[in-house]
């Protein structure tokens, strides 16, 4: 398979992800902010940062390492043996449950069961849904390996819209159950996922269709359980030691991505009440993030580390491919900074009117908007990060993962401490004042990497992080006209002054939009070519 395929099936992915989950988090987004009204900031913050918490640090360190270490290899392997090495994040899930369960119900502090009833169940549960979503490993891989593209937003997407569907009627007619409501909604939400995977795998492989897609490695469901491969090896070795590698640098990563969480939970700089508040706040904050900058992060990581060798100098490899590379590369960088930019200048004006109208008063008073204007600044580097980690990861060799290590240890370190001092001296706008340092720090290693990498070649992929002076002129006179407008017709003018604010904003971001479609037209001809077009070598929708 070209790069070029490789390229265009990524970026059908890509395209094909942010519609349905543009569309599928919106309907997730208007159920939410309704089970808000109903909820206590209590309830929030145990579900919502401890329970989650222990549920999504279950699957980082069961899973992650594995992914990584998969999806880097050569299509030329042997399947049984990678399928078989996936099959160990059901005992490994199994084990982290039972451990973490222990220390969530033994170590921690318990909340208040008048405020947070059937604490234990919670626990319980969640990690149970943990062990249940690992056990679709397997076919997970093989969905995302082969680029299925609807396949893994549409089961993701249609699990959430049944979860929130759940918790909304049960929040209605027995809100009495207290935390039993979202700890059986989790459980709902990874059976559904795990089944919407293992449905469409026996139909496509007991379907005539199945056998016209050459690329699939199996030609029945049951290839896909574990099984003694014909030279008596149960995992390929080299896969296993690089899952090592992974599996320490994924730690530190989770320390990282989840830092504030652990914080929160382990130092308890912050009560329930103020957790559940700073958690919606960054859960809205993300939302763009999760959205489209996520998927553009998996499925170009697909690409880059098929079309790359992990083990080859840049210039000892196919120079199509490492052109490429480059060029997509610098249209990623150059569609992240825009992105980032466009939500850091237009998310300060607009960022207490969104929580007014997200949740209400208890969002937009107090310290909610000064939190979500410091995440939109984090939301930039978020973007930035995704892409140039992304390729980092795809190209780095055991060794370089290795050593990279290393930086990710002291990273996760400071972090800790710094996210405590911040927090200590300015409340919970601490942790995205120390998120925003580690990210800068993570952006500045993988810069270095890529600037290494393509150092001896023609190609300059980090030009995309330069903006046109007329671009960048724009932004700024945008924002000033903005912070302006907030301040005398936001948000306590009433609706028509709101509207007004909106419309101003919304003219605002036409005449930005329009600078950069006429000032970067080396993005916009890459979006036109690669996500904008269908193509017919599609045969896996």
């Amino acid at each position: 398979m070209g790069s070029q395929e490789v390229l265009g099936q990524a970026a059908r992915l890509a395209s094909s992800g942010l519609f349905l989950q543009v569309l599928f988090r919106l309907i997730t987004f208007v159920l939410n902010a309704f089970i808000l009204r109903f909820l206590s900031k209590e309830i929030v913050g145990v579900v919502n940062v401890r329970l989650t918490l222990l549920y999504s640090t279950t699957l980082f360190l069961a899973r992650e390492a594995f992914r990584r270490a998969c999806l880097s290899g050569s299509t030329q392997r042997d399947w049984s043996q990678t399928l078989n090495l996936l099959w160990l994040t059901a005992p490994l899930g199994v084990f982290w449950s039972l451990f973490l369960g222990w220390v969530w119900l033994q170590l921690l502090e318990v909340p208040d069961p008048n405020v947070a009833p059937h604490y234990a169940a919670g626990v319980v549960l969640f990690g149970l849904s943990a062990v249940v979503e690992l056990l679709g490993e397997p076919f997970w891989f093989l969905a995302q390996a082969h680029m299925f593209v609807k396949l893994k937003v549409i089961a993701e997407s249609l699990s959430i819209i049944l979860k929130s569907v759940l918790t909304v009627f049960l929040v209605l007619w027995l809100p009495h159950w207290g935390l039993y409501i979202f700890s059986l909604a989790q459980l709902f939400y990874t059976t559904v996922l795990v089944l919407c995977y293992v449905i469409y795998f026996t139909k496509l492989l007991g379907s005539p269709e199945s056998t016209k897609l050459q690329t699939l490695p199996v030609s029945r469901i049951t290839d896909l359980l574990p099984n003694i491969t014909r030279n008596g090896a149960f995992i390929n070795w080299k896969e296993a030691k690089l899952t090592w590698s992974f599996f320490k640098q994924s730690f530190l990563k989770q320390i990282l991505t989840e830092g504030e969480r652990y914080v929160m939970t382990f130092l308890n700089v912050l009560n329930f009440g103020d957790q559940g508040v700073y958690d919606i706040v960054n859960n809205l904050g993300s939302l763009v993030a999760r959205l489209i900058f996520q998927p553009i992060e998996e499925s170009f990581y697909v690409f880059f580390a098929k079309v790359l060798e992990r083990e080859k100098d840049a210039t000892l490899q196919k120079q199509e491919d490492v052109a490429v590379a480059a060029a997509v590369l610098e249209s990623l960088l150059k569609l992240a900074l825009l992105s980032g930019l466009t939500i850091t200048v237009f998310g300060f004006a607009y960022s207490q009117l969104a929580l007014d109208i997200y949740g209400g008063a208890m969002l937009s008073s107090g310290s909610g908007p000064v939190l979500l204007r410091s995440y939109c600044l984090y939301v930039l580097l978020l973007a930035i990060n995704g892409v140039t980690e992304c390729f980092t990861f795809a190209a780095m060799s055991k060794e370089e993962v290795d050593r990279y290590n290393f930086v990710m240890l002291a990273l996760s370190s400071s972090f800790l401490v710094l996210s405590y001092l911040l927090t200590r001296w300015c409340g919970s706008v601490g942790f995205i004042l120390a998120n925003c340092f580690n990210m800068g720090i993570r952006i500045t290693q993988s810069l270095f990497f890529i600037h290494r990498y393509y150092q001896r070649s023609p190609h300059r992929p980090l030009a995309g992080l330069r903006l046109s002076p007329v671009l960048l002129g724009a932004f700024a006179l945008s924002g000033g006209v903005t912070a302006v407008s907030e301040v005398f017709l936001c948000c306590e003018q009433g609706w028509p002054a709101r509207l007004a604010h909106i419309a101003l904003g919304a003219f605002c971001l036409g005449a930005t939009l329009g600078t950069a479609f006429l000032t970067e037209t080396k993005l916009v001809h890459f979006l036109r070519t690669q996500l904008g077009v269908p193509r017919r070598t599609d045969k896996t929708t």
